[in-house]
């Protein structure tokens, strides 16, 4: 049997997420009471037409912090096994995405979002201690959030804690707000002044190739990806459920992207879950 419990902030995408697990297979139920999870557990792991449960629980449960502990010490003391899914993602996001839904936060029916958000937090705190995954889903789109449950309860690889974002950018166009670490290549040749590669981008061999047949550029990749090898634990360690890494060039079309691209794939063969976007690749 395998019983999942689907919680986190307002916002981050609990619903999507139900939406993925029922696709692949689980039997979903939304807004579950805490307090009937005991109950549900006895029927469905003596059950054998269902071996995959999931259920989305949050502050809509009205006595969700009085009843969700006892209820996980029951489904403890009966050796049923359980775990628990934590989605967040960060202040801005979630204002945008109440903003744009035109939909009220749970907990600022009179006051400003923000406040709802922080003290949704507060509220929170302890649930996301016990998480057996944390997923920050401030940039993932919903097929990302899909792929990473996939990966956990799909295809059985352990979720590290920590989503990397890796992402290409231009200095002409502003270093993004959201970046935990930026790293400039300006350094190295740039392809804009050959004339055949200036239209192409770094998704393109030719430029690829030009990029990284510079020593400095095998050298540099190498000492980065060693470098955020070493640095992922310790952010890991201190709850960092996602680490944004911006690669910047002077129009983030040719050398930040080969780099980012670089950095992605390597990161993928250390079986990290990562992200990859181009913030700048179509601007002129």
């Amino acid at each position: 049997m395998r019983f999942v419990i689907i919680t986190g902030l307002s916002g981050a995408g609990k619903t999507q997420a139900l939406k993925a697990m029922e696709d692949m297979g689980f039997f979903c139920i939304d807004n579950f009471p805490p307090a009937l999870l005991p109950k549900l557990a006895d029927l469905f792991y003596h059950s054998k037409n269902v071996d995959k449960v999931a259920l989305g629980m949050d502050l809509r449960g009205g006595q969700f912090f009085e009843d969700i502990y006892s209820s996980l010490e029951f489904l403890k003391k009966n050796n049923y096994d359980y775990e628990i899914v934590f989605l967040e993602a960060s202040d801005e996001v979630l204002i945008k995405r109440f903003k744009e839904t035109r939909r009220k936060h749970p907990l600022s029916e009179e006051g400003r979002i923000v406040d709802g958000i922080n003290e949704e937090r507060k509220r929170l705190a302890e649930i996301r201690k016990i998480a057996n995954s944390i997923i920050d889903t401030s940039n993932l789109t919903s097929s990302q959030l899909k792929e990473e449950l996939s990966n956990i309860f799909l295809k059985g690889k352990k979720f590290k804690g920590i989503i990397i974002d890796i992402m290409s950018f231009g200095y002409k166009y502003g270093i993004p707000l959201d970046a935990d670490l930026v790293f400039d290549v300006r350094f190295l040749p740039n392809p804009f002044y050959i004339e055949e590669l200036r239209p192409l981008t770094g998704n393109d061999d030719k430029v690829k190739e030009y990029v990284m047949k510079w020593e400095e550029a095998k050298e540099f990749l190498k000492k980065l990806g060693d470098m955020i090898k070493f640095l992922i634990p310790y952010y890991i360690r201190e709850g960092k459920s996602q680490l944004v890494i911006a690669i910047g060039c002077t129009g983030g079309k040719h050398r930040s992207v080969t780099i980012a691209n670089a950095l992605y794939e390597f990161l993928k063969k250390e079986d990290y879950s990562v992200i990859l976007h181009h913030r700048d690749i179509g601007e002129e």
